[in-house]
Order: C-alpha cells, then sequence, then structure tokens
C-alpha cells in the first residue's frame, strides 16, 4: 500500500468550482503543496491519500480559482468619484487629465496601487492588469502586497509627467520591465494608450518592440462612437482596421472596451485570435454603450473581464462586472440565455488569464496550476437558499462575501481580514491623498 504523502495544504470545502471542467463539486479537498494544486478529490481520498502540514476547513463556502481582473488602472483608485456623470471626453479632459498633470508622481502610483490592490484582495481578485504612468512604482507595491499582476508600460505620443514623447515612454517602460522582469508574479506587456493618442510611427515601433521581446499588446479601442466616427473621418478606415493594417493584431493582442465595432471588426478580431477585455460598469457609467458580447462568444472571440479604474468605475468589483455583463449581454441580444452564470465567471478567470498569456498557471483549479484561490461564503439569510452555486456567485454573492484569499498557496485574506497589509495605514494616507486632490 502506498504511503501517504506529505503535502502542505489541504482546504477542504463544501463545494469547489475548478471552471474547467464546468460545474461544481461538492465535498472536495484541493491538496496544495510548494504552491501549486497537487490534487483535486474527494475528501475520503485526500484522508487516504495526503498528509498535509496544515488544513483549513470551509463548511459554508465556495472555493473557486481567483479572480482575474483583465483591464484596470490601479493607481487611479485615488481619484475614486472625483469626476462623476460625464462622457469619456469630457471626463478625461475636464477632470482627470488636468489632475494627473499636477499630482501623478511615483509616490502617488505607489500609493494607490497599494490601496487598489488590498481592495481587490478583499474581492477575490488575485491577478490584475495594470496600464498606469509609473509601472515600477507599481511593481514595487504588487510585491509588497503579493497580488499578481501584468504591468501594462504606457505609450503616448505627447508629454506627461511620467515622459515627454513616445520614445521616452517606451524607454521607461523597458527599463521598469527589466528592473522587476524576475518578479514571480509579475508579467509585462507593451500598453499604448489607445489608436487616436498614437501615431502610425509610434504604432509601427510598438509592433518591432512588441515581437522582438515577445510582449502582449493592449490598448484601449473603439470605447466611444465619437473615437470611431472621427477615426474614419481622418482614416476612412475603423479603429481596429488600422491596427490589423499596421500589424499589432494577434493572439497576443488585447483590445480593450471594443464596445463601438462593426462585423468586419468582429471577424478581424476572430481571425487574428484577439482578445475583448469587457468593462460593462465602467462602460455604462460613462454611457459609451455596450459591446456586443454575444457577437463576440458567437465567433469564439476570448472575452475577459475588467473594472477600469477606480476613477470612471468607483469600484474594483469583478463580482459585480460578471452580474453586469450577464444581464447586459440579455438585454441588448434580447435572448435569456446569453453569457449564463458559467460563462460570466469563465470570463472573471480563465477567460481572463488566457488573454493575459497566463493561462498555463491560472484562471481554473488544475492540478500543476498555481494555487490562487478564492472562498465564497455562503451562510447567511442574503445567500439562502443555494441551488445552484455556479449562478449563485454570479447573481446572488457580493464581493463582501469574499472570506479567504491566496495566491501561490499563501493566505493573504483570512476571514475577511487582509494578512501582511496594514488596513489601518492605508486608509490614512488615501485620506491624505483626498485633501491633496480635492
Amino acid at each position: 500500500m502506498k504511503e501517504p504523502r506529505a503535502v502542505d495544504l489541504r482546504i477542504d470545502a463544501r463545494w469547489i468550482v475548478p471552471v474547467e471542467p464546468v460545474g461544481a463539486l461538492q465535498d472536495h479537498a484541493l491538496v496544495i503543496d510548494d504552491g501549486r494544486i497537487a490534487a483535486l478529490v474527494p475528501m475520503h481520498e485526500a484522508d487516504r491519500d495526503y498528509v498535509p502540514r496544515s488544513r483549513v476547513s470551509l463548511p459554508e463556502h465556495i472555493v473557486i480559482p481567483g479572480l482575474v481582473n483583465a483591464h484596470t488602472h490601479a493607481a487611479m483608485t485615488l481619484l475614486r468619484g472625483i469626476a462623476d456623470d460625464l462622457p469619456l471626453q469630457a471626463w478625461l479632459e475636464q477632470a482627470i487629465w488636468p489632475r494627473e498633470a499636477r499630482f501623478v508622481t511615483p509616490e502617488f502610483v505607489h500609493d494607490g496601487t497599494l490601496i487598489a490592490a488590498a481592495e481587490m484582495l478583499r474581492g477575490g481578485i488575485t491577478c490584475c492588469n495594470d496600464m498606469y504612468f509609473f509601472p515600477d512604482a507599481a511593481a514595487h507595491a504588487y510585491e509588497l502586497t503579493g497580488l499578481r499582476a501584468m504591468l501594462g508600460l504606457p505609450i503616448l505620443d505627447f508629454p506627461t509627467s511620467y515622459a515627454a514623447d513616445a520614445d521616452a515612454y517606451l524607454a521607461r517602460g523597458l527599463a521598469a520591465r527589466d528592473a522587476y522582469k524576475h518578479s514571480p508574479k509579475l508579467a509585462f506587456s507593451l500598453a499604448p494608450h489607445a489608436p487616436y493618442t498614437v501615431a502610425d510611427e509610434t504604432w509601427t515601433n510598438v509592433v518591432v518592440y512588441a515581437r522582438q521581446l515577445d510582449l502582449p499588446i493592449q490598448t484601449h479601442i473603439a470605447e466611444t462612437q465619437r473615437e470611431v466616427d472621427e477615426a474614419r473621418a481622418a482614416t476612412h478606415e475603423t479603429p481596429l482596421a488600422r491596427l490589423d493594417r499596421l500589424g499589432a493584431t494577434g493572439p497576443s493582442f488585447v483590445a480593450v472596451h471594443a464596445v463601438h465595432v462593426d462585423d468586419a471588426d468582429i471577424e478581424r478580431l476572430a481571425a487574428q485570435r484577439c482578445h475583448v477585455v469587457h468593462c460593462p460598469g465602467s462602460n455604462m457609467k460613462l454611457a459609451s454603450g455596450a459591446a456586443p458580447v454575444a457577437k463576440y462568444l458567437a465567433r469564439n472571440v476570448n472575452v475577459a473581464l475588467g473594472t477600469d479604474g477606480a476613477a470612471s468605475n468607483n469600484r474594483l468589483d469583478l463580482f459585480e462586472e460578471m452580474r453586469l455583463a450577464s444581464l447586459l449581454a440579455k438585454v441588448t441580444s434580447g435572448d435569456a440565455a446569453s453569457v449564463p452564470a458559467a460563462t460570466a465567471l469563465r470570463m472573471a478567470t480563465l477567460n481572463g488569464a488566457i488573454a493575459l498569456g497566463l493561462d498555463a498557471d491560472i484562471g481554473s483549479l488544475r492540478v500543476g496550476k498555481a494555487a490562487d484561490l478564492t472562498a465564497v461564503r455562503i451562510g447567511d439569510v442574503e445567500t439562502l437558499p443555494m441551488y445552484d452555486p455556479v449562478s449563485h456567485l454570479v447573481n446572488a454573492v457580493s464581493r463582501e462575501h469574499v472570506s479567504d484569499v491566496w495566491i501561490g498557496g499563501a493566505r493573504l485574506l483570512e476571514s475577511r481580514q487582509l494578512q501582511g497589509v496594514d488596513s489601518a495605514a492605508l486608509a490614512s494616507r488615501a485620506r491624505a491623498w483626498q485633501q491633496r486632490l480635492a
């Protein structure tokens, strides 16, 4: 008879939703060793085959893969609610860009990213795709909190407090990548802001660097009808058609928002195996529109979910985005079966990991993957009764029901309390910035 194997951790849960395969497993155990999933088995098999050094019992919980926030601007948490009820262009030009010009420094980015990372951890997010200035300051903040992150290296054709021109943006971004490229929980991408803020010559350089360094490209695109109309007037093609012509599209291209696209654009995204990040909360708040998610899914375009920044959403909450994505798809398509709960959950987990090129390690609970886990407690009156755990995750619970989070097998949230992060100190930093920014 084989001797039981010694392992680091065993987590017993009432329900486990691995995402792949679809569905929920009842009374199973996750076995974790050296930061990775060693087994997902019924509890009696775990009793027989493993001797854990530590054991956690979650009798009222659903355990899921850690959520992947596939698009955010973490440091902009310091601008949460500073300008509401404005369309995108006015929001940017009147409220956001002037404040960024005055206040964005490495300190701003570091503190804002720390606060955002804490918020995301408490909401069950274990990985985010960030895009903002001073990515080296953000990288340090992510290392302090333990959150997994992809850092988009920002590129613009106009000067900011971060860089003077496109070449300087590229140089500073690549220097940050070089400084942190060996950090085990960090990855990097090139992040031109948008087609309307980056000229053809710069896009051509971005494509060259992306291919040479094997870096993904992420960009805001087709977020508003105005953007598309102005692009057509200037170039006689859609923003996506232009980037496709310049060679930017492909399996490592992440189209953020992609709200106002025509059928030819959808075909381009499908043919080039690009990814779309749907940000329903931000798109609705800025009145930008509703992305054609049902059409994307029908063409097998990988669609992930993002919160966007807290300045344009006010919450870094993927449970809310899952529910919004499901409901918005139903009302825009006229099909109540559009984006069912299992699809919405996959968009917030595995699809996000695929978009970032991290699906070999995260996004689902499969043996060999990193132990990035979120536990959701189903024990209070507002979450009972429960007939379908997957439906409940999208349609009934909220981020406040997240009790515990592990990243790489390390418990970073325990019974709603952050581990290794001083929440009171972060709140004090947030109040200090509020006084400066108001």
